[in-house]
């Protein structure tokens, strides 16, 4: 029977982690709250679960006691991968650690050619850059469970005519089933964070919504919700020469606000824009 693993607060204090505001440091040390949130992931068992910004380990301790075949932490504090090694050294290969910055890391590269399970309690700071960059791969992953301040949280699962309702929900939901766990407290971090958090799950859908080029959606969103009080005829001006004849030819009307469209009129007018600027 293998000793127990020592609790959080004493790996906090023998490697020195005091959470840095620089990094969006907010540790999870209630492991049945963890626990919770691995069991809103679903079955992971066989699974390769990736994990951004472990800290101390609460959440990677509830990963490793899945059935996940394989746990990859990824953490840029060098205090916390040394913190880390406690766990490897109870669970060898079954848990990776890389020592590196989320936002330059290929998640789908680590796990070569299975698809992911990201579980994470993400930092505030780069929450929705990586959010997009795993959509941008989202053919690599089997389901994402992600903690994010409640705000980012709730523009993620927006639906139409929603005031939340943007540039976030729109990409999401394009390629995502997106469906919101629950809240956590700001008491349940160390140090606790100013805002309620919510986990959320992602599940990518067998294909799209509608077809699109992801990089010209995002533009459509960006003009679109940029001027989210114009009606899109105005709002789309800067992107072609005649909007409304845009508009028409995909059957929107040029008074529509962009709040009132779903994702899918979003990826006619993507598709409409790649058109007009496709070379003849």
């Amino acid at each position: 029977m293998p000793e127990p693993l020592p609790p959080l607060r004493e790996v906090i204090a023998r490697y020195g982690i005091r959470a840095r505001r620089q990094l969006g440091q907010h540790f999870l040390l209630d492991i049945n709250l963890c626990r919770r949130i691995v069991r809103a992931a679903g079955d992971l068992a066989g699974k390769t679960a990736i994990e951004i910004g472990p800290g101390p380990g609460g959440l990677t301790r509830a990963l490793l006691e899945t059935g996940a075949a394989r746990v990859i932490a990824v953490e840029r504090d060098p205090r916390c991968v040394d913190a880390l090694s406690d766990l490897s050294r109870r669970y060898g290969d079954r848990l990776h650690v890389v020592a590196g910055d989320a936002l330059d890391v290929d998640v789908s590269a680590l796990a070569g050619t299975d698809r992911i399970a990201i579980v994470a309690n993400l930092p505030y700071n780069v929450a929705t850059p990586l959010l997009i960059g795993w959509l941008q791969r989202v053919d690599s992953i089997s389901a994402m469970t992600l903690m994010f301040q409640k705000e980012v949280a709730e523009r993620i699962v927006a639906a139409p005519g929603t005031s939340a309702y943007g540039r976030l929900a729109v990409v999401t939901q394009w390629l995502c089933e997106a469906k919101r766990a629950f809240d956590v407290a700001p008491t349940a971090f160390v140090p606790p964070p100013r805002v309620t958090s919510t986990v959320v799950n992602l599940v990518p859908r067998d294909a799209p919504l509608a077809p699109a080029d992801m990089a010209t959606l995002e533009t459509v969103t960006a003009a679109a919700f940029g001027r989210r009080r114009k009606m899109l005829r105005s709002a789309l001006a800067g992107l072609v020469e005649d909007p409304e004849a845009l508009l028409a030819r995909e059957g929107i009307a040029p008074t529509a606000r962009a709040e009132t469209l779903p994702p899918e009129a979003f990826c006619a007018l993507a598709r409409g824009l790649a058109r007009l600027r496709a070379p003849r």
